[in-house]
């Protein structure tokens, strides 16, 4: 589950092989083609996790999908070019127009469809500080380059937010939505599907290398830890845990993820209460022993080392 998998998602790793774009300033689309997506050829593929419950991979983000009695409720929603082959995919399902939008974060990978769902009459929510940092233009420090993001328009932006803890009773159950201070960004939110047992974990957990902070964003390392420890006592052991990127996981793999992370930022943290510069703490490894399953930990060292820094 932990497998190490080339990947289209931005926020998972590091731009390998874009070193001529690095600190250009760049828009989310122009990040996934530098990866050699071509948008034109991704296909949707849904796996169902229960009657009525499902996760679509694409181009970005995975979407989480309740279909019942109620309507349709998404949890992210990828990119505009996605927007028709999720609703055609949700179609295929079973179910019809999108009813409820609910953005784990405000990164464009997870959020930059909101704009077409909200035109067609969805309703989005989102955590109070993701709403806020959707309101105005955003730059987002990947580490190989800088991702622009427009503020989003009017139709794009969530009209119900929450502070730390709110809930959908839809469907047929109770569907929980947390935030438990600063992680991957300021604003993230774990959606848990009570009746399903499954756990949408937005960029605080992903599944197909090292994952990002955005610590010019109000993310860190810290914070991810404290939200991973948070989620662990909110799940049962056979729970679902979808990342927001990568193949669906385990509570078990999520344990060890967090342990990876605090061992990491143990290390890191030791080495800076040394005086170590940010060259002297990545020439120590920290990372060492995981980077064969990871991946690249640059990006995830470099914005660690920034978040226990600054």
């Amino acid at each position: 589950m932990r497998a190490f998998l080339a990947t289209i998602g931005i926020f998972s790793c590091v731009l390998v092989g874009a070193s001529a774009q690095a600190q250009d300033t760049i828009t989310g689309v122009k990040a996934f083609e530098i990866l050699g997506v071509d948008f034109d050829t991704i296909e949707i593929r849904a796996e169902t996790v229960a009657p009525g419950f499902h996760v679509l991979f694409g181009a970005g983000g995975n979407v989480a999908v309740s279909i019942g009695d109620q309507g349709v409720l998404i949890v992210d929603d990828q990119f505009p070019r996605m927007v028709p082959r999720i609703k055609a995919a949700i179609r295929k399902l079973g179910g019809g127009d999108v009813d409820f939008v609910i953005n784990t974060h405000w990164h464009f990978d997870h959020a930059d469809g909101n704009p077409l769902f909200g035109k067609g009459g969805a309703w989005i929510v989102s955590q109070s500080n993701s709403r806020q940092m959707m309101t105005k233009d955003q730059l987002v420090n990947v580490v190989e380059a800088v991702i622009k993001q427009p503020a989003y328009p009017a139709k794009g932006l969530p009209i119900i937010t929450f502070d730390d803890r709110m809930q959908f009773h839809f469907n047929g159950e109770k569907i929980d939505l947390l935030h438990f201070g600063p992680a991957h960004t300021a604003g993230d939110a774990a959606v848990v599907f009570r009746g399903h047992n499954a756990i949408h974990m937005g960029d605080v957990y992903v599944t197909d290398g090292y994952p990002l902070i955005d610590s010019d964003n109000g993310g860190g390392i810290d914070g991810m830890i404290q939200m991973c420890e948070a989620v662990l006592k909110e799940i049962r052991e056979d729970t679902v845990v979808i990342p927001g990127h990568g193949p669906l996981a385990t509570y078990a793999d999520l344990a060890e993820y967090t342990t990876m992370l605090k061992k990491i930022r143990e290390r890191i943290a030791a080495l800076v209460a040394d005086g170590a510069t940010l060259n002297e703490v990545v020439a120590a490894k920290p990372t060492a022993e995981w980077d064969a399953i990871w991946g690249d930990p640059t990006a995830l060292i470099d914005l660690s080392f920034t978040s226990l820094t600054r």
